[in-house]
C-alpha cells in the first residue's frame, strides 16, 4: 500500500516543469520575450509574491529564434540568484532603517540606535539611547527621516536626552 505525506504531495502537485515554465521549491521561472523585442528574459518570482524578483536575459536556442529549454539545474542556479538578490535587498533595506552609532559621555560609553520603523500610513524612528551594560537610559520618538549623527547623539546626551523638538 502506498503512503503520501500530505505537505509533499501538495508540494509536488504545484510543481511544474516545461520549456518555458518551470515551478518548483517555491519558486517560478518563467522564460519571455524581451520587451525590447530583443531576445528572450527569464524571470523568477518567489511563490507568494506578485512581482518577480529577478529579471535576466535568457540564453537562446540552437536554432537562435526560440529559446533555450528550461531545466533542473538551471532552475537551481537561478533561485540560488534570486534569493541572493533578495538577500541583498533586505540588507540594504535594514541598513537602512536601522543605525547606530557609539558616544562618550561624562557617565561613560554609550550606544545611540535609531530604528525606522516603515508604516504605510504613519512611518516614526525611535532613537534609543544605551549604557555599555545595554541597559536603556532613554527612547524618545523621531521623524521617519530623522538622521542620525555622533554629534546629534552627543547633542541629545548633553541635552539630557530629552525630547529631540
Amino acid at each position: 500500500m502506498h503512503q503520501t505525506d500530505d505537505s509533499l504531495s501538495e508540494h509536488e502537485s504545484s510543481a511544474i516543469h516545461e520549456p518555458r515554465l518551470w515551478r518548483d521549491k517555491g519558486w517560478t521561472a518563467r522564460v519571455i520575450k524581451n520587451e525590447d523585442g530583443e531576445g528572450w528574459a527569464v524571470e523568477m518570482t518567489r511563490d507568494g509574491c506578485a512581482e518577480p524578483a529577478l529579471v535576466g536575459p535568457w540564453t537562446m536556442g540552437r536554432n537562435k529564434v526560440d529559446p533555450k529549454p528550461l531545466d533542473a539545474t538551471a532552475h537551481q542556479t537561478l533561485v540560488k540568484t534570486a534569493s541572493e538578490v533578495i538577500r541583498r535587498h533586505e540588507q540594504q533595506l535594514h541598513a537602512q532603517l536601522n543605525k547606530q552609532c557609539s558616544i562618550e559621555t561624562d557617565s561613560g560609553s554609550v550606544t545611540v540606535k535609531l530604528v525606522v520603523t516603515p508604516d504605510e500610513f504613519e512611518p516614526y524612528g525611535t532613537l534609543t539611547a544605551a549604557d555599555s551594560l545595554g541597559e536603556v537610559i532613554a527612547t524618545v520618538k523621531v521623524p521617519p527621516d530623522f538622521r542620525l549623527t555622533r554629534d546629534g547623539a552627543a547633542r541629545w546626551a548633553a541635552d539630557g536626552f530629552n525630547k529631540i523638538r
